[in-house]
């Protein structure tokens, strides 16, 4: 919770528009939210780019949920995440749609939360996506497949050699 609150300490600033300074601010608050961690910074590409979204997303889901913003956050996680920052829940929902830095930094606590709670990188990639064991495997090989296509084949070597250090 403490990685999400430091997020709080001011107001967000809501990221620029327009299609390239949108994909440059969500691209620089990626690279803020892994905090100089490659592997990481990695993974939060991996995540985006499975979920495609953009700033002001707010995507329906059939179970009544919404996707929140360019890492399309399950809106399930605005209660919890507005407990972690001591914010009103509609202003949390409100940065998540429309602050790339704050949706970043959500998503990274999200993903290190599922880490921390299972200890298995995969399982975590998966957790972020769903409850559901069948869903979070065909979404972590999704995840697998944007993370070569990005960062090429050897992506996986280079975070065993970076974690070996």
């Amino acid at each position: 919770m403490a990685i999400l609150s430091a997020v709080c300490t001011s107001n967000p600033a809501l990221a620029k528009r327009g299609a390239s300074g949108e994909a440059s601010e969500i691209a620089r608050c990626i690279r803020i939210a892994a905090r100089g961690q490659g592997w990481l910074e990695k993974t939060l590409w991996g995540l985006r780019e499975q979920e495609a979204g953009w700033l002001g997303a707010e995507v329906a889901n059939t179970n009544g949920t919404h996707d929140l913003g360019p890492l399309q956050i399950n809106s399930w996680w605005v209660p919890r995440i507005a407990r972690a920052v001591g914010r009103p829940e509609p202003l949390v929902r409100h940065w998540l749609r429309h602050d790339a830095c704050f949706n970043a930094e959500a998503a990274r606590w999200i993903f290190l939360s599922g880490l921390r709670t299972t200890g298995d990188y995969w399982k975590a990639v998966g957790i972020y996506h769903s409850p559901t064991l069948w869903r979070q495997r065909t979404y972590a090989a999704k995840v697998a497949n944007h993370m070569r296509a990005r960062f090429g084949p050897d992506v996986f070597a280079a975070a065993s050699a970076e974690e070996g250090r």
